[in-house]
């Protein structure tokens, strides 16, 4: 008889997953992102300008910064603007989804600009990391799609998509998309962070309790790969919905407004789109 978790999944089951695009109106795409009870608001901006350190380059960047409302979690967290110095698991988090994308962004190929990642946990169940790195990728393959319509890029800057995912090892058994229950209980856990083309960005990961074998590792690695292909696949069956928000310019970006440094102007209201899994009748 198979085990079953809390929440009715299967060892090898992904939470489900809802996202709405266009949840933010000013921003250049934005996304809301919810994997289970985990919900993530993630937003993109195209800065006029680079850090010192690349002026004059005729290179752009790419940054994130990532934080947590303080109403996130069952017990309120102070927020950072109220602490002296920033959080250091907010910096790591910011670090981590930053470098993560830059190595799938062609950063030669749109001038010296800074693409600007967002993102805020509303509520953490498990996971607030992964679903950052997985809803900016898909939030920043939107923004790509209107700057080229905009004229602000003239080629594709996006190499590669991304989708991360963690894995765990909870009272002896390998689970998939660990709740905060579970990471809590976890004596080893693992962020996998792959792109849709089988390549490996980054692996995070330790043992705590007990010291993790090789078998078990490649369990860990098996759930998370079949873990991202099943995400990755939900979110081509939702492509034709991601080409109808672009061709039907939700958000119209103005080239001049970036330009001049002015603040982008917004013709309409934005609407919602919303798209939403379920559990798969099988598990992945």
């Amino acid at each position: 008889m198979e085990l079953k978790r809390i929440d009715g999944r299967t060892l090898n089951q992904v939470r489900p997953i809802n996202f709405k695009y266009d949840a933010l109106g000013y921003a250049d795409a934005s996304i809301l992102f919810e994997i289970g009870n985990t919900k993530v608001l993630v937003s993109v901006t195209l800065q006029n300008k680079v850090p010192f350190f690349l002026r004059g380059s005729g290179t752009g960047w790419l940054t994130a910064e990532y934080a947590m409302l303080p109403s996130a979690t069952q017990k309120r967290t102070v927020r950072d603007s109220n602490q002296n110095q920033k959080n250091a698991r907010g910096v790591e988090i910011s670090r981590l989804i930053g470098r993560c994308l830059r190595t799938v962004v062609d950063l030669s190929n749109f001038g010296e600009r800074t693409i600007i990642i967002d993102c805020d946990v509303l509520q953490a169940d498990g996971g607030t990391r992964v679903a950052c790195v997985t809803a900016a990728s898909m939030a920043l393959k939107l923004a790509e799609a209107r700057w080229l319509d905009a004229g602000i890029l003239r080629n594709n800057i996006i190499r590669d998509s991304l989708v991360a995912i963690s894995v765990g090892r909870v009272d002896g058994q390998l689970y998939l998309d660990l709740s905060f229950d579970e990471d809590s209980r976890a004596d080893a856990d693992f962020n996998f962070i792959l792109t849709e083309s089988g390549k490996i960005i980054e692996i995070q990961g330790t043992s705590e309790k007990e010291p993790l074998d090789w078998s078990e590792f490649e369990g860990l690695k098996k759930l998370a790969i079949n873990g991202v292909d099943f995400i990755f696949n939900f979110l081509k069956s939702a492509s034709n919905t991601l080409s109808k928000i672009i061709d039907e310019k939700s958000i119209k970006i103005e080239k001049e407004s970036y330009r001049s440094g002015q603040n982008k102007k917004q013709n309409h209201k934005t609407p919602f789109f919303s798209i939403g899994s379920r559990l798969p009748e099988k598990p992945v």
